[in-house]
This record gives structure tokens, sequence and C-alpha cells, in this order.
């Protein structure tokens, strides 16, 4: 072999091994992913959170033991059909965030956000359940309805979170509808942050509803404390 293209053959063999190691990472990485979600089978922290709040929200029936067996899968599917989400079972990053579950470390999103102490998923949350619930009504309005979910995280009757709140089981019809996965007025999510900031533009309230569609008898039994737009703000 001619001493001119040796030089030239380790070249080739040394890209050849960095393009075969790229690869391998790449592989690895993509595989790392998938076998981060939270599926039949799975144990850990992640899956306690994630039956923890299950459970909570009266989507879980069985215990809380950070196994991720039938019963767990079962939820998880109860819950995606709740909440627009895909409905397999698994418990990947569309269903975590909705969860409030942070999908890199398994825990609850609690870092804050600098407003009130809540974190960005919270912040928008809140904007997009104002948006779903208060689209069209006036920006007082907005706050108010954004008021009333702080309230109840406030409220030993509620669950302590604001998705835990916005996700109980019956508590807001935009998410029995699909509206909660509209996209969100700009408007609601200053609303959000005055009401997180401390505006309670509903005066206390942890009810509201609009009198023109609602025939629930309790609902119209609660006292009033307002009314703004075409709500009115209850205890």
């Amino acid at each position: 072999m001619s001493n001119k293209l040796i030089p030239a053959l380790k070249l080739g063999i040394l890209i050849a091994l960095n393009i075969l190691m790229i690869g391998l990472v790449l592989y690895a990485g993509s595989h790392d992913s998938v076998d981060a979600l939270s599926k039949m089978g799975s144990r850990g922290a992640e899956v306690r959170e994630i039956q923890t709040r299950l459970k909570r929200w009266g989507y879980l029936d069985g215990a809380v033991d950070g196994i991720y067996g039938t019963q767990t899968e079962k939820a998880v599917r109860y819950f995606q059909s709740k909440n627009g989400l895909a409905v397999d079972g698994i418990a990947g990053p569309a269903t975590l965030r909705a969860l409030g579950i942070n999908s890199t470390t398994g825990t609850a999103s609690t870092g804050s956000s600098g407003m009130g102490g809540y974190s960005d998923s919270d912040y928008r949350l809140l904007a997009r359940i104002i948006s779903a619930e208060a689209r069209g009504e006036v920006y007082e309005g907005q706050v108010a309805v954004g008021g009333v979910v702080l309230n109840r995280v406030k409220h030993s009757s509620f669950p302590n979170t604001i998705s835990g709140v916005v996700y109980q089981p019956g508590a807001f019809s935009a998410i029995n509808d699909g509206q909660i996965n509209q996209p969100v007025a700009d408007s609601c999510y200053r609303a959000a942050r005055d009401a997180i900031n401390g505006w309670d533009a509903s005066g206390g309230a942890i009810y509201y509803y609009n009198p023109d569609k609602t025939s629930n008898q309790w609902m119209r039994s609660r006292p009033v404390i307002k009314r703004i737009g075409r709500h009115l703000f209850c205890k």
C-alpha cells in the first residue's frame, strides 16, 4: 500500500468511528426518552406521584403503591378521556403536563415563576381555564374566574393545587366539553397574572355560574357575592 494512502485511510476510519459513536448516542437517547414514560409495569417516584394525583382527584380506585398496574392504567385512561388527551393509558409528556408533573424528574412542578410562588405551568394552566370558562367576558370577569380557582386552592374543601382544582372531576364544564384545549386569549394571560398577584375580583367566591345556562338548584341556592358580566359569583 502506498505511504500516501495511509493518512487518508486513517482519516476515513476516524470519521467513520465518529459517525458510529454519534449514532449510538442518539439511539440510546431516543430509547431513554421512551423508557422515561410511565406505563404498565413501571415503578418508582413518578408512578407514585401520578397515582397520588389521580387518587386525590377521584380517578383512581386502587392503592398508591408506586406500581403502574391495571388500576393505574385504567385511571390514566379515564383522566385522558376527560381532558382531551390521546387515550392510550400511558403517562407520556402531555399527560404528565396535564397532571402538573415534571416529566424529567417525576415530581410535581413547583418551580417558582416569581408570581405568588406559583410555577410557570400553574400560571399557564390558570390562564387556560380562565380562557375556557370566561372567553368573551369583561376583563374583571376573567380575573374573577381566576380568583375562584385560587380561592379553592386555599379552601379546605378543594384540592390544594391549581391543577388539582382545575382537573377535579365535574368542577368545570370546560374540561368535559374540550374548551380547555382551545387557544388561550391574550387577555387571559394578563388576568391569570393579576389573580396570582393578589387581585381577587370575585370578592372571595369559591363558585360561579351563568344563571341563563345553569339549572342546578344547589348552585342557584348559593349566597351571591356579586355579578360580573354573565356570571354570578357565590360563596
